[in-house]
Formats: C-alpha cells, structure tokens, sequence
C-alpha cells in the first residue's frame, strides 16, 4: 500500500508562542515527532507533503477573517515552518511538495487529491495543527474520497483541549481511522 504523509499548516503562526494564531506549547512539543516522521518517510522513499495555510493581508471576503485574527500572511515569516522542520524542509526541499491551502481542508481547491492518485497513493498519515480544525476538515475529506486514514496522536494538537480530543475520538469512530498513539 502506497502511503503519503499529509504535515498540516505547522508553521510559525500557528505554533510559535508569539505566532498570530498559536496553539502555544501543545504545538511546539509535537517538534520532535513531526520531524522524525517526516524524516522516516523520507527515508523510506513515501510521499511528504505539506499543505500550509496562505491568506492575503486585509482580505474582507475570505470566511476565516471574522472568525481569527490574521494569519499565515502571504509574504511574511508566520508561514515559514516552525523550528526543526523549517531546516529539514530547507534541506530537502526537493524531496517535499509544498501546497499553499486557502481553507481548512487540504483537499479544497488544491491539486491534492490529483497528486496523490497520480502517485497510486491510497494511505494518508496526518500530523499537525490543529487537529479539530484543518486536520480534520482533511481527516473528512480524505475519509469521503476513500482514502485510508492514519492519524498520529503524538504529531496532531490544538489550541482548544476538548476540540482536540473531540477530534481524535471522531476520527476513529466516525472515519474509521487508525490512531497510532
């Protein structure tokens, strides 16, 4: 089974302490495991991809204006990849598809899904932030175009607690995905 695996907006605004829509610690401790992942599959020879968020300053028509404040600007540093994983990336550039996302879901209007048929790909792994939000607008996506899902606790987090665990139980009785803990 071809796998893939999905690294979800784990960029500085979304993890740093002083990034514009932080989960804070709970984002900043899954560094560690996220980078290992995405060096095994490397390693491996599987697909890494990474969809980021990406906004246009001032936009008044994109839905997430009146609900967060402004983040993962076009242009600015809050996209980069936070910590470890900014280097890795940096390293292995070539290696790694980046894919700019303008809503939570991966899959909305991105060439994801066309990327990962082309490829036989029928097994996505999920790490990131924040699990009740893009992780799992993904998670749904992914379950309804039949893919497999694998959800890596120890690599997923959010700045809400009971969405966060919300979230995993969802996943697991509800799409039927594999919670690797």
């Amino acid at each position: 089974m071809k796998k893939a695996l999905l690294v979800i907006d784990y960029t500085y605004d979304f993890v740093a302490e002083d990034g514009a829509l932080t989960c804070g610690q709970p984002g900043i401790d899954l560094e560690d495991y996220i980078t290992n992942l995405t060096k095994d599959f490397l390693h491996d020879g599987n697909l890494v991809i990474m969809p980021n968020d990406i906004h246009e300053e001032n936009d008044p028509f994109h839905p997430e204006s009146k609900l967060f404040p402004p983040h993962n600007i076009k242009g600015t540093t809050g996209r980069n990849l936070y910590g470890k994983l900014h280097t890795l990336y940096e390293e292995r550039k070539e290696e790694i598809l980046w894919m700019d996302k303008t809503r939570y879901s991966a899959f909305a209007g991105t060439p994801l899904e066309i990327q990962l048929r082309a490829r036989g790909i029928n097994e996505l792994h999920l790490v990131g932030v924040c699990t009740d939000i893009c992780i799992l607008h993904t998670a749904i996506d992914a379950y309804n175009k039949g893919f497999k899902l694998v959800i890596h606790e120890k690599g997923v987090a959010s700045f809400d607690p009971a969405g966060h665990d919300w979230a995993l139980r969802h996943f697991e009785h509800t799409l039927g995905a594999a919670i690797v803990r």
